[in-house]
């Protein structure tokens, strides 16, 4: 549809390269996702309600599950044509709903409210990761070869040998290693080969409690946290707000 073509550059940039579907929707994430958390930090400062039905509170993940899946469903059902009318609204509404969804992330993930907790701090990874993949959407950056006629044998290669390294990484609580090295395998290989984190399943199920490779997991993991937890604190608290209940 070449929405913004009035742009320089995007015409040729996004359009003529695919690209307009997966920047229309990484645009409605962004934008959907600065609005909501505005709003939820201004609602804590001055005391606002949230929404509900027949007394029920109701967070905005629900509102965002009924829009991706509803978004979803319809592209699937009525298959619309990508130089369609619809298709566009139906990417910025997908876009839309994951921003929603992920924000609170960390409520499906420890199945309370922990918007504003420490522990809420998991729906921060989770925003980070999903804009990071999706701007290896947008740049088109795929683990596999694009020529699918002649790499299935490579591809299968890549998933048997990358997933089990990809699994090995996320059981040691690296999950942005993993995650990325999805996409890039050397990262997945780095996060396997290193110690896993103290608290991660990898290191309670193959760690004794008071072995070495427990003992280094500990001293690694306090010298990680105290060189960037400072830093990251700062930037999650710009991105996310402080920790703290919202006033009543």
């Amino acid at each position: 549809m070449d929405i913004f073509r009035f742009l320089p550059g995007y015409e040729t940039l996004i359009y003529d390269t695919g690209r307009e579907p997966a920047f229309i929707m990484m645009l409605s994430f962004v934008i959907i996702f600065i609005l909501t958390r505005g709003y939820t930090r201004i609602a804590r400062v001055r005391g606002w309600g949230s929404a509900s039905f027949g007394g029920v509170h109701t967070h905005h993940l629900v509102f965002g599950l009924v829009i991706a899946f509803s978004a979803g469903g319809l592209e699937f059902g009525f298959t619309p044509d990508p130089g369609g009318y619809f298709f566009l609204p139906l990417v910025a509404a997908f876009g839309c709903g994951v921003a929603l969804v992920l924000d609170e992330f960390a409520l499906v993930f420890h199945l309370q409210d922990v918007y504003w907790e420490k522990e809420g701090r998991k729906s921060i990874d989770a925003i980070i990761v999903g804009l990071a993949l999706g701007s290896l959407l947008l740049l088109q950056f795929t683990p596999f070869e694009t020529n699918f006629n002649e790499a299935g044998l490579t591809i299968a290669a890549n998933v048997a040998i990358n997933l089990p390294v990809v699994i090995i990484t996320a059981l040691k609580g690296k999950i942005y290693y993993a995650v990325f090295g999805v996409f890039m395998p050397a990262l997945a290989l780095i996060g396997a080969i290193r110690l896993a984190k103290p608290d991660s399943v990898w290191a309670r199920r193959f760690y004794k409690s008071n072995s070495k490779k427990m003992e280094r997991a500990e001293i690694r993991h306090e010298k990680y946290e105290n060189r960037w937890r400072d830093r990251k604190e700062r930037a999650w608290d710009c991105i996310g707000g402080k920790i703290g209940r919202p006033q009543q």
